[in-house]
């Protein structure tokens, strides 16, 4: 989900950029999370990250992102390589591991 999040909002950066647009992106963090079927927990820490650094490129970049990423990413490496050696589709899971490689 995180990832996700990421992405998403490197979209929008790189959107804003091309048309010359000015976001605040900590605040469509708070209208996503105030009334849209994106909701999660995460858009408080979101808006608190780019409240912090309103030039963040990369959610990943940010202390509580990349604290959130390294507790679970042992366990979401195994998740993947196990759905791999059984033959399970885990496309979603494999290409946020593989953007976050990357």
């Amino acid at each position: 989900k995180i990832v996700s999040y990421a992405q998403g909002f490197m979209l929008l950066r790189e959107t804003a950029k091309a048309y010359g647009w000015k976001l605040n992106m900590g605040s469509i963090a708070l209208m996503w999370r105030g009334g849209c079927i994106i909701r999660s927990v995460f858009l408080g820490n979101i808006k608190q990250a780019f409240d912090k650094n309103g030039e963040l490129d990369n959610l990943l970049l940010d202390s509580f992102f990349e604290t959130e990423i390294k507790k679970c990413q042992d366990a979401w490496r195994r998740v993947v390589s196990q759905a791999v050696l059984l033959g399970i589709p885990t496309p979603a899971f494999s290409t946020a591991l593989a953007f976050f490689d990357g």
